[in-house]
């Protein structure tokens, strides 16, 4: 997928627990997991949201769209 999640970074910068940012945001470890790891399909702009107030960021500081090697 072309889309790569960079939550990792921000919870390196800002020294969280992927638990802690869970709590904070409002949803389970185990989905922002999938979010994290980049099997998500989707996110909701409302926990797009959330993610950027608790890390205090922008959504491109989580999102990055990277070209797919054309085969």
């Amino acid at each position: 997928m072309p889309i790569t999640v960079d939550i990792d970074v921000m919870l390196a910068r800002r020294k969280m627990s992927v638990g802690e940012l869970a709590d904070r945001v409002g949803i389970t470890p185990a989905n922002l997991a999938v979010l994290k790891n980049g099997r998500a399909k989707a996110v909701r702009f409302t926990t797009l949201a959330a993610l950027c107030e608790v890390l205090q960021c922008q959504p491109g500081d989580l999102l990055r769209w990277e070209a797919e090697d054309a085969l």
